[in-house]
């Protein structure tokens, strides 16, 4: 039973190894948003 903890255990610890193990780094991809409306524009006196 012991013998089956550890290999279990080391299974485990190989699994967490090797999915860490990815060393590409991510492509961090910024897109500021568009206005949702426009800004109101002085026409002269009250319309």
């Amino acid at each position: 039973m012991a013998k089956f903890i550890m290999l279990l255990a080391l299974a485990g610890t190989f699994g967490t190894l090797s999915a860490c193990a990815n060393n590409e780094p991510e492509e961090v991809v910024i897109i500021e948003p568009e206005p949702i409306s426009t800004e109101p524009t002085y026409t002269g006196k009250y319309k």
